[in-house]
């Protein structure tokens, strides 16, 4: 319920021409099962105004322009066949016009087209807007590691809370039941907004103050289930598989407490953290790009997998661990997440994948 103490009713936006209004920007799958969700829950809305308006990345299927199929269709037959879209949901090529009047801005994207877009509507956001990021990576940046809704407000000069959970876009789609976290600053103020926004009887919202905890969370956990899909490959079986999710865990938990102010132990047993990292390695694709990885014996690279596997959408696991690692060897830390860092290894500096074992072996000694 939308209470007293929310921006909404403080900026006293009660009339119909003044609903909230809340783009998405996306280029996944996962953008338009949020859209979906978005385009349900705004379209007979007392809070948002119906229409939303969906930024997509165009490109050219069968001779046709992608955004216009949306419109027609309902559906993003690329990224996300066979879901129909609200009719509420309008795709546009333009991100400046998509954000025209904006209140909420809604980023799912690729981390690779945050600062372009970011950029492109520094000039027309409206400086009393809000934004929100399901974008899962970090980035590095000179000698630092920064998230993903900081740079978002650094760049537009606005509030910007974060969407992570264990929520894979086919199943969201489809409808069956998931969970995610929202965190923001003002959990009293922004938390029913958001919970109108994005909650669904399909998809539920639990809102923390977290926003370091659950974006570390969202990052790492991709670097973890590429560990996981090289175990995979290697069909060393479910009870090394649990091992490697205990000790990503753990090292994900440690990466938070140690380099980012605030991160909250209770955080990482949210959906945000726990639930995720085994959706994530179960499923996900960071997970199935690492099996064939194993399968191709070397042959292939995983950015040629990548390609080859995955219609267009990017991996974020890869990128992650190569940011992290970077990282790690500046502070000098790398032996204190040897998981993370014999992932990066595998990947990037042709270690044998059975190494992943070895960094699993506990050191424990009894002086």
């Amino acid at each position: 319920m939308i209470g007293s103490g929310n921006w909404y009713t403080q900026k006293e936006k009660k009339s119909q021409a003044n609903r909230l209004t809340a783009p998405i920007f996306c280029h996944t799958n996962r953008g338009s099962a949020i859209a979906k969700i978005v385009g349900e829950n705004t379209r007979d809305s007392e809070v948002f105004e119906s229409q939303v308006n969906m930024w997509v990345y165009e490109e050219s299927i069968d001779g046709r322009n992608l955004t216009d199929i949306i419109n027609e269709k309902h559906e993003n037959v690329k990224y996300l066949p066979n879901v129909k879209l609200p009719d509420n949901i309008v795709a546009i090529p333009d991100c400046v016009q998509a954000a025209q009047g904006a209140d909420i801005l809604v980023f799912v994207l690729p981390h690779q087209f945050v600062y372009k877009i970011c950029e492109s509507l520094r000039p027309v956001v409206p400086k009393d807007a809000h934004a929100i990021s399901l974008i899962k990576g970090v980035d590095f940046r000179g000698k630092e590691l920064v998230l993903f809704s900081e740079e978002i407000e650094r760049i537009l000069g606005i509030p910007c809370a974060a969407l992570s959970g264990a929520n894979i876009a086919s199943e969201v789609a489809a409808e069956k039941f998931s969970e995610a976290t929202i965190a923001c600053r003002r959990v009293q103020e922004e938390g029913p907004i958001y919970q109108a926004l994005f909650h669904a009887p399909y998809f539920d919202i639990r809102v923390i103050g977290d926003l370091s905890g659950l974006q570390v969370c969202g990052a790492l956990k991709n670097v973890i289930a590429v560990g996981a899909g090289f175990v995979d490959g290697l069909a060393l079986g479910n009870n090394t598989k649990s091992a490697v999710l205990r000790q990503g865990l753990l090292e994900m938990r440690l990466f938070g407490k140690t380099f980012f102010g605030g991160v909250h132990t209770e955080t990482f047993f949210e959906s945000c953290g726990v639930a995720d990292l085994i959706t994530t390695c179960a499923g996900g694709r960071n997970s199935k790009v690492a099996r064939a990885f194993i399968d191709a014996k070397h042959l292939k690279t995983m950015d040629e997998l990548e390609k080859e596997l995955l219609n267009g959408q990017k991996l974020q696991g890869t990128t992650t661990a190569k940011e992290v690692h970077h990282f790690l060897h500046l502070q000098k830390k790398d032996d204190r997440f040897p998981l993370i860092t014999t992932i990066y290894r595998i990947i990037y500096e042709d270690a044998p994948p059975m190494s992943i074992v070895d960094c699993l072996r506990s050191r424990q000694t009894f002086d």
